[in-house]
C-alpha cells in the first residue's frame, strides 16, 4: 500500500465530501429543509461534529476498500467502485429514513440522486489520486 496516497486519496475524498454536502444540503435543499424543521434536533447544531468524524472515517474505509480491489483501470475504475459502493450505501440509507422519519419521498429521491454522484465524484477521485508504491 502506498501509504502518503491513501492519506492523500482520503482527504481529498473527505474535503470534497464537505463541499458537496454543504451544496447538496445547505443551499439546494435548504428550502426543502426549512419546511421539515419540526422534525430536526433542536441541538442538531451543537452535534455536527459527530457528522465530521464520520465523514473522515467514511473516507478513510472508502479509500482503503478502493485499495483492496485496485486494479489500475484508470478513471472508469473509480466510476465503477463509486457506483457499485453508492448503490449499497444509498438503496438502504435513503429509502430506510424515509420508511423512518416523516420526510416526503421526493427527499428520500434527492438524497438517493445526489448522494450516488458524490459516491461516483469520490470513486474518480479514489482513481485519480491512487497509484501504488511503485507506480
Amino acid at each position: 500500500m502506498n501509504t502518503k496516497r491513501f492519506v492523500l486519496a482520503s482527504l481529498a475524498v473527505f474535503i470534497a465530501g464537505m463541499i458537496m454536502d454543504y451544496v447538496v444540503h445547505m443551499v439546494i435543499l435548504k428550502g426543502a429543509y426549512e419546511a421539515l424543521a419540526s422534525i430536526w434536533r433542536t441541538d442538531m447544531n451543537s452535534l455536527m461534529w459527530l457528522m465530521y468524524v464520520g465523514s473522515l472515517i467514511f473516507a478513510f474505509l472508502f479509500i482503503y476498500i478502493f485499495i483492496k480491489g485496485y486494479e489500475g483501470k484508470g478513471i472508469m475504475e473509480g466510476v465503477r467502485y463509486g457506483l457499485i459502493i453508492g448503490l449499497f450505501f444509498l438503496i438502504p440509507s435513503a429509502f430506510g429514513q424515509y420508511a423512518t422519519y416523516p420526510i416526503p419521498f421526493s427527499i428520500a429521491i434527492q438524497w438517493f440522486v445526489y448522494g450516488l454522484i458524490e459516491f461516483i465524484i469520490f470513486g474518480i477521485i479514489a482513481a485519480v489520486i491512487y497509484k501504488p508504491a511503485g507506480e
